[in-house]
C-alpha cells in the first residue's frame, strides 16, 4: 500500500481527522486577515468580512447580550463541526445553551447550538441557503436565521425534523423576528440592518 493510500483511508475512516488536517493546513497558510475560513461540503471557502456583514452580526449579538447578558454563550467566526460531509462551519453568530462545555479538542458541539445566524456574502450565499441549511436541521439546530443585505431580507427556519426545517418564514428588513415561541424568545429587530 503506498502512502497517497494510507492517507486516503484514513480520510475515508474518519471525517474528523480529515476536518481536522484540512484545518491544520489551513492554520498554516497566510490567510489574510479579515477573512473568515470554513469548510463546507469538502471545500474550503474563504470570504472576506465586508462593514455590512459585521454590523448585521454586532446588531444580533447585541440583541442576544440584551435578552441574556454579556456573559451569554455566543461565538462568531468559530470552528464547529457538523453532521455531513466534511463539514467545519464557522457561523456569523452561534448561541449555545447554558451550560455549554468545549470538548477535550477545545471545541463546541453542534449539538449545544440554539441558534444560529448567517448573514450572506456574494460568494458563499449558495452555502449558506443550501449545505448548511440542510446540515444545520440534520444537526436539529432549533432556530436558524439567514438575513440578506443584498436583497433586504432575512429567513426564519426552525421545527427541524429529519434533516429538513418543517417552518419557514421569509420578510423583509424592517419587520422583526419574531423569535418569541422558539428556544431564544426575544423579538429581533431588523429595521436597523444595513442594505449593501
Amino acid at each position: 500500500m503506498t502512502v497517497l493510500d494510507d492517507r486516503t483511508e484514513m480520510a475515508e475512516e474518519s471525517d474528523e481527522l480529515s476536518l481536522d488536517m484540512m484545518f491544520d493546513g489551513i492554520e498554516r497558510m497566510a490567510v489574510p486577515e479579515g477573512y473568515k475560513v470554513e469548510v463546507v461540503e469538502g471545500a474550503i471557502h474563504m470570504t472576506p468580512q465586508r462593514d455590512v456583514h459585521w454590523q448585521i452580526i454586532r446588531r444580533i449579538v447585541r440583541a442576544l447580550e440584551d435578552k441574556y447578558g454579556v456573559d451569554v454563550k455566543v461565538t462568531s467566526d468559530v470552528r464547529i463541526d457538523f453532521p455531513g460531509h466534511l463539514n467545519g462551519f464557522a457561523p456569523d453568530v452561534a448561541k449555545l445553551r447554558d451550560g455549554a462545555m468545549k470538548s477535550a479538542k477545545g471545541r463546541w458541539d453542534h449539538r449545544d447550538i440554539e441558534f444560529v445566524a448567517e448573514v450572506i456574502s456574494k460568494d458563499t450565499a449558495a452555502n449558506d441557503y443550501g449545505p448548511k441549511l440542510a446540515a444545520y436541521a440534520t444537526a436539529e439546530v432549533p432556530v436558524y436565521l439567514i438575513t440578506d443585505p443584498y436583497t433586504g431580507e432575512w429567513h426564519l427556519h426552525t421545527l427541524p425534523e429529519g434533516g429538513k426545517y418543517r417552518s419557514t418564514l421569509s420578510l423583509h428588513f424592517g419587520d422583526p423576528v419574531d423569535l418569541t415561541a422558539t428556544v431564544v424568545s426575544l423579538m429581533l429587530r431588523t429595521d436597523d440592518f444595513p442594505r449593501d
